[in-house]
């Protein structure tokens, strides 16, 4: 079939296997290219198949030559309907570690049940070595609570007061798109609550917990999780909103699991990151016209990061290296260029004047877009998307 992107609100619902294949492929490069890192041997990633997750994966097994366990909830392809774009990522991911001699499993799963938890420590013990490194970026808007099995779903709302601000509405198929004005309602205390069930810490104490019992934790061992800030443009809907209350968690959890002495040998990390493009950041209001504002001025400064640039500077300078860079909440930073003063500056006086007559020129409109359809590994010069492929299988 010819694969071609279909959009629906903010999400894709087609993924091309060739493009996604490139995708990672890109990212293996990047880390190859670069000095090894001294670090992980054994590692479990969560959440694993896009973003942050896969980045981190592809440094950890390439960069550190670690032997990697990913975990993540993915459409599979049949004959009429591609596969989601994190199923090919998984797949591609997988088929070039073999290459390389690299030890890989993927489980296709609810990582927030104990079936999961339990297989993939069957894994573990069955045909790896004791896990020295557990990297939690799971990102999913529910969660079938796995003892009381209550079902929660996130909210993306302020806080407190109705929020009043702008956002950027990209239509990706025409490449068109319009600044404006948006109005939201606060969460309810349900809201806030169930956002931080289905985005905050409580499933990765659980993993901790699950395989600390398990007994399948090597000696020395780091766990990290990731969370972003912004600016006080995105104040309101992140950082002072529901999700940032539930990224608020992730500090608790690290904070337990850095005292408790059932964790010895444990060292819980929290890491702020930079913006990127993803499935997530493009549903969230606000956060588009920022980020095409933030990408331009970051790119005129030499200092933009994509996903795997920013995770092989995470690991290799911050995980296994020193000093790390530290806040007042004990916090790994790795959002120092993004809020670099000169940088924030320039963002601000240009959305005080953008609209969309001018969007185009102030901001990386183009940028965004091209990210976002790479997302699904459309839009590569060096794939012809009029040539048949098939679904359920990646070309080799």
């Amino acid at each position: 079939m010819v694969v071609k992107p279909r959009i629906r609100g903010f999400i894709c619902t087609t993924a091309h296997p060739v493009g996604c294949m490139k995708n990672v492929q890109d990212q293996i490069q990047h880390v190859t290219s670069r000095p090894s890192i001294e670090g992980a041997s054994n590692a479990l990633v969560v959440g694993c198949s896009t973003g942050y997750g896969l980045a981190s994966r592809v440094t950890v097994a390439f960069g550190c030559r670690a032997n990697t366990l990913g975990i993540s909830l993915e459409k599979e392809p049949d004959k009429q309907r591609t596969g989601s774009a994190g199923w090919y990522n998984n797949l591609a991911f997988d088929r070039e570690a073999f290459k390389n001699d690299l030890f890989a499993k993927t489980i296709n799963g609810d990582a927030f049940s104990t079936e999961i938890k339990h297989q993939a420590i069957d894994v573990i013990r069955n045909e790896m070595a004791p896990i020295d490194l557990i990297v939690y970026s799971l990102a999913s808007p529910v969660r079938i609570h796995p003892r009381s099995g209550e079902a929660f779903r996130s909210s993306i709302k302020p806080i407190g007061k109705p929020l009043q601000s702008r956002t950027l509405t990209l239509d990706v198929l025409r490449d068109k798109c319009d600044v404006a004005d948006i109005d939201l309602e606060p969460a309810s205390n349900t809201e806030i609550a169930s956002t931080i069930a289905v985005m905050g810490g409580e499933d990765w104490g659980m993993w901790i917990e699950e395989l600390r019992n398990a007994q399948v934790l090597a000696d020395s061992c780091k766990t990290i999780a990731y969370t972003y800030l912004g600016n006080e443009l995105t104040e309101p809907i992140y950082r002072g909103g529901t999700l940032g209350r539930a990224k608020e968690d992730l500090d608790r959890v690290r904070d337990v699991l850095n005292s408790d002495a059932d964790s010895a040998g444990i060292e819980a990390l929290v890491a702020v990151l930079k913006a990127v493009v993803t499935q997530a950041s493009t549903a969230i209001p606000v956060v588009p016209l920022y980020f095409s504002i933030l990408f331009k001025i970051m790119k005129e400064h030499g200092t933009h990061e994509d996903c795997i640039a920013h995770m092989y500077r995470l690991f290799g300078e911050q995980v296994y290296g020193t000093p790390r860079r530290l806040d007042d909440s004990m916090r790994i930073r790795m959002d120092n260029f993004e809020l670099d003063p000169d940088i924030q500056s320039r963002v601000k006086a240009i959305w005080e004047t953008i609209d969309s007559s001018n969007a185009r020129d102030l901001a990386d409109i183009a940028g965004f877009r091209s990210d976002f359809l790479k997302l699904f590994g459309f839009g590569r010069p060096d794939v012809n998307y009029d040539e048949d492929v098939d679904p359920q299988f990646i070309v080799p």
